[in-house]
């Protein structure tokens, strides 16, 4: 099966932006992916052209589909870049809607700085083109009060009290906060050891969790950045087509290895 000139379920090296300029419009469903930013990632080299990729993205990307963008800023001269809060107002003027901020909680930290208090988090822009057409919201959050009747919505009456319209019974397990704590390292992030060759991996349970959020088996699912693979490993994993585009060689080596090492799905459509 093809997409434009490519292979799905395939990584292709090269500059995302070109590749992505090749691929017919509004084919994919879901893109999940972390840009090299500032200078806390040694890329060989190659130059990072945001507005490029961001437009292609839009043009991309089917009506109804996300991309989930995971980003972090470095301190330079005691100040904070701002460039993800720049690059997410830049989506939204290309047209997409900021469905969620969410974060991307570590459980440990790099580049101390003593001026500081220590940087435990990344930003996970939930970009949407238009309504999301999938909401697979996951529900595994235990709930305290699971089996107890509790009042949903109110109104104020005149003399200040409030009177209850609506409850519902408590389930076992609630919906997730928008805050998703993963732990990081070797062994944590990946149990494919040969993939910290790359600089900078997100844990494989933070691409399928918003895989399985956001997709459904069948879907198309892109990572233009593909680094070590993550995000095309997962999507395997969970029976979507995928496509990965980088434009360091050695790196899409790791990737295709990594992928070639992903549990293989009973069925895909």
């Amino acid at each position: 099966m093809k997409l434009g000139p490519y292979d799905l379920d395939s990584i292709v090296a090269g500059e995302c932006a070109s590749l992505m300029a090749a691929m017919p419009e509004g084919y994919i469903d879901l893109t999940v992916t972390s840009p090299p930013y500032n200078n806390l990632r040694e890329y060989q080299g190659y130059v990072f052209d945001f507005e490029a990729i961001a437009r292609q993205l839009w043009r991309v990307t089917k009506p109804g589909g996300v991309v989930v963008w995971v980003v972090g800023d470095a301190t330079i001269n005691g100040s904070e870049t701002g460039t993800s809060f720049r690059q997410a107002l830049r989506f939204k003027e290309l047209g997409f809607n900021l469905h969620d901020t969410m974060i991307y909680d570590k459980d440990g930290f790099r580049y101390p700085q003593d001026a500081l208090y220590h940087q435990v988090f990344e930003y996970m822009f939930v970009f949407s083109k238009g309504k999301p057409s999938t909401l697979n919201l996951l529900h595994d959050r235990k709930n305290s009060t699971a089996g107890e009747w509790r009042p949903t919505t109110y109104k104020r009456e005149r003399d200040g009290k409030r009177s209850y319209r609506k409850g519902v019974t408590q389930t076992t397990f609630g919906k997730r906060f928008n805050i998703w704590r993963y732990n990081g390292g070797p062994y944590r992030t990946t149990k494919d050891n040969f993939a910290f060759e790359h600089p900078a991996i997100f844990p494989e349970a933070l691409a399928r969790d918003h895989i399985l959020s956001w997709s459904n088996p069948g879907d198309i699912v892109l990572d233009p950045m593909v680094g070590s693979g993550t995000t095309c490993k997962m999507a395997k994993e969970l029976g979507r087509h995928w496509l990965g585009f980088d434009i360091s060689p050695e790196y899409v080596e790791i990737a295709r290895k990594r992928v070639g090492l992903a549990k293989t799905p009973l069925f895909i459509a």
